[in-house]
């Protein structure tokens, strides 16, 4: 297989300016996990594991603006395929109103009652205290956050995927420099604890929307067009961003609220098992960029390719892409393994969440390499298509019909150890590849989603 690769075709060339600036992004926006882990794990592991925890109200949140913005991502990057700009800034309009509905009851809520939402996720009432500041003060960065991601979506589909990376590093930045400024009280500032932590992640929200929105204004960008939002947009246009982003945000909730199961299951284990599987979900994030961005790229070459009819060659590359990512699995779970020892040495943990973190790593780098192919070919490849669906079944199956289920059995009923139901709760990705592979070669996801509109 490696003999014959080229580098220099198109099919690299292509991929190249897609996958490394999205890479780029993941990768700085793991690093924000990870100085936040770094900086609050100094302060205490309590304020560690009650940042973990309310970060999954982010997470929720983002379930519902990732869905919307991949279903104006499908029709983005078909449309922009066969140059048709006019469209798009027809479809943008509806993904902004929604995310604007989604994450402005999101801020509500995590403003007013933020210890009702600490509660779903543990029962510790010192966790509960710490996550219920962070959360109040985090609020606003929801509603800036569900604005600028229509924004970068935007710019990512229609061949700015550079500028959308260069914007999200910029505010990634921001936060770091925040964070300890904020944090530990740098330059005559007060130290704020787990509230500056809250507080910078405003400020890098804030510096994303306020570049985004003013890339999309350079000449010759597609735009958002903001009137828009309060009227009705061309019918069929509608009917087909539904029709596409339904599916995609069903399987971002199916699979999301699975996850925070799991994060349920941990943060009822006890405070080292929550600091543990932080640390281990942040080394995910930060070994996993590479994936991320293969099927970021995935999706926009594919979506390109199909909107501008050339069906042979969207299959093809798909192929390239699959086993690309078999290679980036192996190689960042291997890693993973590597770097276990280096990444528990240094964590800031008590010395049973260490022992936990051990083990941890340790098999997180097995799923992750069925997570590379999973995530290149459902999100990127099948999402690319519109083939959606599967994505949303698949995860019923693996997720709540397998992990989710047995996760809580082997907690709750059974009192199995830590890891033993560690394990259980990550194995989902395992259990979906057989399905994903024999749907994959149905090759439903080839197709032009912009033909009926040329009828």
């Amino acid at each position: 297989m490696f003999a014959k690769i080229n580098f220099h075709d198109e099919f690299y060339q292509k991929l190249k300016f897609l996958v490394l600036p999205i890479t780029m992004q993941q990768f700085m926006l793991a690093l924000v996990s990870a100085t936040d882990a770094i900086m609050l794990g100094a302060v205490s592991q309590t304020s560690l594991s009650a940042v973990s925890l309310a970060g999954q109200i982010q997470f929720v949140l983002n379930l519902f603006i990732s869905g919307i913005s991949a279903g104006s991502g499908i029709m983005a990057a078909q449309y922009w395929g066969k140059q048709d700009a006019a469209s798009i800034e027809e479809v943008m309009p509806i993904a902004l109103r929604t995310n604007l509905i989604f994450s402005g009851a999101f801020t509500v809520f995590a403003a007013v009652a933020p210890e009702v939402l600490m509660r779903i996720f543990t029962s510790d009432p010192a966790l509960i205290e710490s996550g219920a500041i962070y959360l109040r003060a985090v609020s606003l960065s929801y509603l800036l956050c569900g604005i600028s991601q229509i924004y970068l979506i935007l710019l990512k589909n229609t061949g700015y995927a550079a500028a959308s990376s260069r914007i999200s590093c910029t505010a990634v930045i921001v936060n770091i420099i925040f964070n300890a400024i904020l944090i530990y009280g740098l330059f005559g500032m007060p130290a704020l604890g787990i509230q500056g932590a809250a507080y910078a992640t405003v400020a890098a929200r804030l510096v994303e929307l306020v570049w985004s929105y003013l890339e999309t204004k350079r000449p010759g960008r597609v735009q958002i067009i903001w009137k828009k939002m309060f009227h009705a947009a061309d019918a069929v246009l509608t009917k087909d961003f539904w029709r596409y982003t339904m599916p995609v945000l069903g399987a971002a909730l199916v699979w999301g609220i699975a996850y925070v199961s799991y994060s349920v299951i941990m943060g009822h284990m006890g405070s080292d098992a929550v600091a543990a599987n932080s640390i281990t979900t942040i080394a995910k994030n930060m070994l996993s960029c590479l994936i991320r961005g293969v099927s970021g790229g995935a999706g926009v070459l594919i979506g390109n390719l199909l909107g501008a009819g050339e069906l042979n060659k969207a299959k093809v590359y798909g192929g390239r892409l699959t086993r690309m990512a078999i290679v980036v699995g192996m190689t960042t779970g291997g890693r993973r393994i590597l770097l276990s020892p280096l990444i528990v040495r240094f964590a800031p943990l008590s010395e049973t969440a260490a022992e936990y973190l051990q083990y941890m790593l340790i098999f997180c780098g097995c799923n992750i390499m069925a997570q590379s192919v999973n995530t290149t070919v459902l999100d990127g490849i099948f999402c690319a298509g519109g083939d959606s669906k599967f994505d949303m079944k698949g995860n019923l199956g693996a997720m709540w019909c397998f992990s989710v289920p047995f996760g809580f059995f082997a907690a709750f009923v059974l009192k199995w150890p830590v890891m033993v139901v560690y394990c259980i709760v990550n194995l989902d990705e395992i259990v979906k590849i057989p399905a994903v592979y024999l749907h994959y070669k149905k090759y439903i996801w080839v197709r032009n989603i912009t033909v009926q509109e040329e009828a």
